[in-house]
């Protein structure tokens, strides 16, 4: 680990480059004459006397089992066990504040295909620095932040309070965070797209709709979760007085706007959960108005068959009657026998259509 220059210019000192994927650990830190330090190692250890003479500082700290990890990594940085459990343990608590420490959960949202996860990010603040722990996501935004950590935290400035600067600090770490969950929405929106493409299609199976559409409210909800809970987490800081957050009003109306962005998607999302809504009812309405049409035709078909019945039913009647012994038929009565039958059959299949017409139960077709 390279140490941190002192000549007075506000210079980077990058530890060695990392082989492969970034180490677990990762710190930037600007000490008091203005020199940054930007470095990763496989210990917090090597980064306690950095952050002890800094006047700002952030460490990031992932792992693939953040269950377990968690708290031995924010015990390992100076932060007490109560307030790492009070935010791990109890689901419902994303904001601590103990006027020394303080602690926040924000979601992490992680869109694969109708699958909306939102892995837990944990802020720990102290007096001069923040802890960021989280899990190996995906899209790896933490990553991208190591990458230009040095020069946003290079624009704080350090003439002005030390609660300031780990309130800029801390605003940029959730603005972060905030927009590439904003991004996914935008996954959100093309999911629902192609499900609405799917719903307009009447080849489309039914049995394939109905999962997906199940599937695409419970992203959702999952997704406008997430945001409910950034946007209690911002409230709670810009309300909430905390010793180690800034009084002064201009930075605490950046919170504000923060919240108000996240407000603003909460509306997007919902917007969207409605058009899927109002898809729903076009698509009941389809299917309603195809089931009616098939249920008339089969109505139809059955009076027709009622009616052919009945009629058969006449000149079956009079060739039993005259097929009995009483009349004794004769060969050459075979002409009018036969002129009887097809006319009787006419006849009553006439008059059973004009009367099932008339008396309203034959069925019409809808259009």
């Amino acid at each position: 680990m390279a140490d941190i220059r002192t000549d007075g210019n506000p210079e980077v000192v990058a530890a060695p480059p990392s082989e492969g994927y970034p180490k677990q650990w990762f710190c930037v830190a600007v000490a008091p004459d203005g020199s940054i330090f930007k470095g990763d190692s496989e210990s917090p250890a090597q980064f306690a006397d950095i952050v002890r003479e800094s006047v700002i500082a952030w460490i990031d700290y992932w792992t693939d089992n953040y269950d377990r990890d968690c708290p031995i990594a924010a015990s390992r940085a100076g932060f007490t066990d109560t307030l790492v459990s009070s935010l791990t343990v109890e689901s419902r608590t994303t904001y601590q504040d103990f006027d020394t420490e303080m602690g926040m959960r924000l979601p992490s949202v992680q869109v694969r295909q109708f699958q909306v996860e939102p892995y837990p990010l944990l802020i720990l603040m102290r007096r001069s620095f923040i802890l960021t722990i989280h899990p190996l996501n995906v899209d790896r935004r933490f990553h991208r932040m190591r990458r230009y950590a040095d020069t946003f935290i290079r624009k704080i400035r350090l003439d002005i309070p030390g609660e300031d600067r780990l309130t800029l600090l801390l605003l940029r770490l959730i603005d972060e965070t905030n927009e590439r969950n904003f991004e996914h929405l935008r996954q959100v929106e093309t999911l629902g797209e192609a499900l609405n493409k799917d719903m307009t299609d009447p080849n489309t199976p039914r049995q394939e709709l109905g999962p997906k559409i199940y599937d695409m409210k419970h992203a959702l909800i999952t997704y406008l979760d997430a945001l409910w809970e950034t946007n209690d987490v911002l409230h709670a800081l810009r309300y909430g007085d905390a010793e180690l957050i800034t009084d002064d009003p201009k930075l605490l109306y950046r919170l504000t706007l923060l919240a108000e962005d996240v407000n603003r998607q909460i509306g997007l999302a919902e917007h969207l959960s409605e058009v899927l809504a109002s898809g729903l009812e076009v698509l009941q309405s389809i299917y309603n108005n195809q089931l009616q049409i098939m249920n008339n035709r089969m109505a139809l078909i059955m009076t027709y068959l009622t009616v052919l019945g009945t009629a058969v039913l006449v000149p079956n009647t009079l060739a039993t009657i005259f097929g009995s012994s009483a009349f004794n038929l004769q060969s050459n009565d075979i002409g009018w026998y036969v002129s009887m039958l097809a006319g009787s059959t006419v006849l009553a299949t006439i008059l059973a259509y004009w009367w099932v017409k008339r008396s309203g139960k034959l069925p019409k077709e809808v259009e």
